[in-house]
């Protein structure tokens, strides 16, 4: 870009907030008090995200009888669940391309299970009365390269062949310009059922609040510090106290597991947002979105955007930063050169929003693996269960996991446990400095795929080989 439009681009983001827009809300809610006793309860659920959220709600719809206990080391939603885009899918495996590739035996049947995980997560924000703008729009890939339009039809095509291709909508160039209007769109697919966008911390938020309504005894700022068996249940560590519980369910995703052998299987990647100003009603004129669908380029290293019921636009993805070991640090939060990088592209895509400013600029970390959809497991004999893994796509998928590890704690076997996905791991990460090589090979080589009209070279065929395939 020339000088002067560079200067402008620096200048939208003046005024950007440092903060997640969902957790910039006076609406947020108090924290529960810190555990400062011992307790005991039938099941410990460790972590205040999504997953563990909708573990203990899960837990007591279940069995309402059921004594259950929940701690988060800082305060309910404050990590990805909080600072996510509101994007939630059906989809289990990170979309039908990666479950079509991993699992195409079972497809159908992953496919049905997570539609019906997004009933159910719609039903109970009914039912809780969760204010969270919980809205059924549908998502829409789109192609902004020839050789995307290509790659698009042909999952379409793969789509109808297998039956399940209902509820997409292909949309060619005019089609989709007339749904949003971009000059970089050349086609795009509609999976007109499929997602529903919503406000991810007043989700989370909710939850936490129908688990308190439940009975569910929340401690926020309380951290497990460390797990081991205790007769014939398992005792967690606390900084003020022990809690005493005959099953624990971890829902810590990416930070460091309890059970120290699943570490390898997750790394944290680092994503980063930004959010608009509100549209004037010329602005929304210029670029149509009156369906307001969530969206997502085709590009290995990809961008998603939506557009928010007090008309702000929140644009994020493309930069996926790996930090040397996997070391988790809040300085890693902000990364103003991948916002002004982010809000470049912004322009490229919508130039008649020249001039619109970024009210808020966040990032955090994700917790990738190898296959990049959840992996789930037990320990310690089955009294403790796990899932992780969710690779950005957890905002639906979390709770279809939460009923995974109920039933790997019951010990049923389900339509869910009887999944090979379930039943199998993605393959762990490699030991320092490989991971960091490795990542960020991957990372160069997808960059390079996309300038070079989507052909992977050796490393990436190589990945896609021993299904390690990656976007970013």
């Amino acid at each position: 870009m020339a000088p002067v439009a560079m200067r402008s681009v620096a200048k939208s983001l003046s005024e950007a907030l440092p903060v997640s827009y969902w957790l910039d809300d006076p609406g947020k809610p108090p924290a529960q008090p810190a555990l400062t006793s011992d307790e005991a309860c039938d099941l410990l659920v460790i972590g205040g995200g999504y997953s563990g959220l909708w573990t203990a709600l899960i837990a007591k719809e279940r069995d309402p009888a059921r004594d259950v206990v929940l701690i988060e080391s800082k305060e309910a939603g404050w990590a990805a669940s909080g600072r996510n885009g509101g994007f939630c899918a059906a989809s289990l495996t990170h979309g039908f391309a990666n479950g079509l590739a991993r699992w195409p035996g079972e497809l159908a049947k992953l496919e049905e299970l997570g539609a019906r995980n997004l009933d159910e997560i719609e039903a109970a924000v009914a039912r809780y009365g969760i204010d969270c703008d919980f809205e059924r729009t549908g998502e829409i890939d789109v192609a902004t390269e020839p050789h995307q339009v290509e790659e698009l039809r042909e999952l379409h095509q793969e789509a109808e062949k297998l039956g399940l291709a209902d509820g997409m909508r292909w949309l060619d160039r005019d089609a989709l310009r007339a749904e949003v209007d971009s000059p970089t769109f050349l086609a795009g697919l509609w999976d007109t059922d499929g997602v529903a966008m919503l406000n991810p911390a007043r989700l989370a938020w909710g939850l936490k609040q129908a688990c308190l309504g439940l009975g569910v005894r929340i401690y926020e700022n309380t951290r497990g510090l460390s797990l081991g068996s205790s007769g014939a249940g398992m005792a967690v560590r606390t900084p003020y106290g022990r809690i005493f519980a005959r099953r624990v369910a971890l829902g810590t995703n990416i930070f460091p597991s309890l059970v120290r052998r699943i570490r390898p299987f997750t790394v944290p990647v680092y994503d980063y947002a930004l959010m608009t100003e509100p549209l004037t009603a010329d602005q929304l004129k210029a670029i149509g979105w009156q369906n307001r669908q969530g969206m997502g380029d085709s590009a290995n290293q990809f961008h998603y955007f939506r557009i928010t019921p007090d008309h702000r636009i929140l644009w994020g993805g493309y930069d996926a930063v790996y930090p040397y070991k996997g070391r988790l640090d809040s300085e890693y939060d902000h990364r103003p050169e991948t916002y002004l990088k982010l809000a470049q592209h912004f322009f490229t895509a919508f130039p008649q929003l020249e001039g619109v400013g970024f009210s808020h600029a966040w990032g955090g970390a994700i917790d990738t693996c190898s296959r990049f959809s959840a992996f789930f497991g037990t320990a310690h004999s089955g009294r403790v269960a796990y899932a992780a893994g969710y690779t950005g796509l957890g905002v639906g998928a979390t709770r279809f996991g939460a009923d995974v590890m109920l039933d790997l704690l019951d010990g049923a076997r389900t339509e869910r446990t009887r999944l090979e996905m379930v039943r199998s791991k993605p393959m762990p990460f490699p030991p320092e400095p490989f991971a960091w090589t490795g990542i960020t090979l991957t990372k160069w080589s997808l960059a390079r795929a996309d300038a070079r009209g989507g052909r992977r070279n050796l490393w990436l065929k190589t990945l896609d080989r021993f299904g390690l395939g990656f976007d970013s």
